[in-house]
């Protein structure tokens, strides 16, 4: 397919530096990695309230996917495919679509059950006719098939990569604590206020490090919580941040935490070992075997159930009053640095695949 163009559909704000997200990053680095191993990407961003637009932009999609050639290769965000299928199924026959999915529509924390049933039903129409689906994890991509009733050879795990970089010489090696996340529900970032709370009288401050426009009204609940608990002196709210002044942020960190309920991946998490620091974070769904607990060796961290404060702050408990544990699980992550894959790997696995699909003879 090294002479045939991809077709690459992302949602419009893939680039703003305001709304920094796991899916973006992901997006933005598989069509520069595509272009850098021959492929001729060509973008076509999205503006709209994906997965939800109005109709002016699912009428967009509709004819950006027009304006395709017969036989073209198009990868689709799912953020903006999933949720409309009206615009994506009837090109399903003269095109081949890959559908990349960073999270199962209905996944995401609050949604009314009216509200999650309906984007599930419209996922569901939509990757029935994409000649293959992407996801980011193992995990993901065995919990699509089965979710959606697709045979598993058209489900295929592309895990994103990590950069390499410097290792983190963090403060005091215990007491600050950060937590890089989007401030919306699913991430959990009430559940560790809560945590939090309970551990007032021991040394600690942590940093909120994440966009707080995804969903104002639970940050304004998050900021009340936080003053509820008499926290504003040690848990601050900083925003989103990328490139230096995130790694500033990880620079200083010795133990960043992401409390999360859902997550099919969780780019933090590698991020955080490839500069040799700790992680806590909780059990939900791909985040483990993304710690590396399938590995082998020790563990970079420490895991708790999620939707769960208390073990939350019994874990940053141990953490603060155990230096043995701390060196044990600070020692695991360096090691887990050398185990992380780049994002060359990610490109080309996605490469062979897109290839695959431009070799299938049309129908």
């Amino acid at each position: 397919m090294s002479g045939t163009a991809v077709h690459v559909v992302l949602p419009g704000d893939v680039d703003d530096a305001a709304v920094p997200s796991g899916g973006n990053i992901y997006d933005r680095r598989v069509c520069l990695g595509l272009a850098a191993l021959g492929r001729e990407v060509r973008e076509i961003p999205l503006p709209g309230a994906w997965p939800r637009p109005e109709p002016a932009g699912r009428a967009e999609l509709a004819r950006a996917l027009a304006g395709v050639p017969d036989g073209g290769v198009v990868l689709l965000d799912g953020l903006v495919a999933c949720g409309v299928p009206e615009a994506v199924v009837p090109h399903a026959g003269r095109l081949t679509l890959a559908v990349l999915v960073h999270l199962p529509l209905a996944d995401e924390t609050g949604l009314a059950p009216a509200v999650a049933a309906e984007l599930d039903a419209a996922e569901r129409e939509t990757l029935r006719v994409a000649a293959a689906v992407v996801a980011t994890s193992r995990w993901a991509a065995r919990r699509i098939a089965e979710h959606h009733g697709l045979r598993p050879d058209r489900v295929h795990a592309v895990p994103p990569g990590t950069d390499p970089a410097p290792l983190a010489p963090g403060t005091d090696g215990a007491s600050h604590l950060l937590c890089v996340a989007a401030v919306t529900p699913r991430k959990g970032h009430d559940l560790l206020v809560r945590a939090l709370g309970t551990l007032a009288g021991l040394p600690w401050t942590c940093e909120f490090a994440g966009s707080l426009d995804r969903d104002p009204a639970y940050v304004a609940w998050l900021r009340d919580l936080v003053a509820e608990h008499g926290l504003t002196e040690r848990i601050t709210l900083t925003g989103p941040h990328t490139g230096p002044g995130l790694d500033a942020r990880y620079a200083e960190a010795d133990l960043v935490v992401l409390p999360s309920r859902r997550e099919t991946y969780g780019m933090v998490v590698t991020e955080a070992l490839a500069r040799g620091v700790p992680v806590l974070t909780t059990t939900a769904d791909a985040l483990p075997s993304t710690l590396g607990l399938a590995s082998g060796g020790g563990v970079p961290g420490m895991l708790v159930p999620p939707e769960d404060a208390m073990a939350l702050a019994v874990a940053v408990r141990r953490w603060l009053g155990e230096p043995d544990l701390r060196h044990r699980i600070r020692k695991s992550a360096y090691e887990r640095r050398d185990m992380l894959s780049g994002w060359e790997s990610t490109s080309r696995l996605l490469a062979d695949l897109l290839d695959r699909l431009g070799r299938r003879p049309s129908l």
